[in-house]
């Protein structure tokens, strides 16, 4: 059997997510010996991610932490696309940008390294946060700008091209898990307005993370 033409990708996407569906199936269609993986946080690694080789590791709002063994077997580079703009690296970047009152959010699309969201960049687009957004409206409006960025990005791919860095830079060490943790924390001496602020920030749909310690 001769061998696919054009680059060998694993596409990590993200379990259940209608956006992922489509970018997986778009990959698909002009390059159908792509690997294809849909990730839960609550799963561990399969084998297939962990032992697969290739040119390109494409990370689609995965919720795994790819490791530092899995990035090296992507021998021209592995791309992440990221809700949050270079000042929102990290975890709950749209929260935190509805918690400051950003009025400009947006996407990144950036090479990985074992450390999160500090690879080089590629790819940024900016759209503007209005005071009516909440966090359900501001994600999805990062899940369809992410999937126009990926159009962009096999586009480039298909043409034989390697996505080359933009100029743009991380803004600020990555947001952790334990920040987004302590953003949903109330107490009792906070003023109505930090209470307000701090419910519409940690809203999604109906769940709702803000609690009293």
């Amino acid at each position: 059997m001769s061998k696919q033409p054009g680059p060998v990708i694993l596409f990590i996407g993200k379990k259940d997510d209608y956006f992922s569906q489509i970018a997986a199936d778009y990959l698909s269609g002009h390059l159908p010996g792509s690997t294809i993986v849909y990730s839960s946080r609550h799963e561990a690694i399969p084998d297939t991610v962990k032992n697969w080789k290739g040119d390109y590791l494409i990370s689609y709002l995965s919720q795994w932490i790819i490791p530092a063994a899995v990035l090296e077997n992507a021998a021209i580079g592995a791309l992440n696309l990221h809700p949050g703009s270079p000042e929102y690296p990290g975890i709950g970047c749209t929260n935190f940008a509805i918690y400051n009152k950003e009025k400009e959010f947006g996407i990144t699309c950036h090479y990985m390294l074992p450390k999160v969201d500090s690879g080089v960049i590629v790819k940024v687009t900016r759209f503007p946060l209005y005071s009516s957004d909440s966090v359900y409206s501001l994600t999805m409006r990062c899940y369809a700008a992410i999937l126009s960025t990926f159009f962009e990005l096999l586009d480039e791919i298909l043409a034989g091209k390697v996505p080359a860095a933009n100029g743009d830079q991380w803004q600020r060490k990555a947001y952790t898990r334990k920040q987004l943790n302590e953003l949903c924390e109330l107490t009792r001496d906070m003023n109505e307005m930090e209470i307000e602020k701090r419910i519409k920030a940690t809203t999604f749909g109906q769940r709702q993370w803000a609690h009293y310690k």
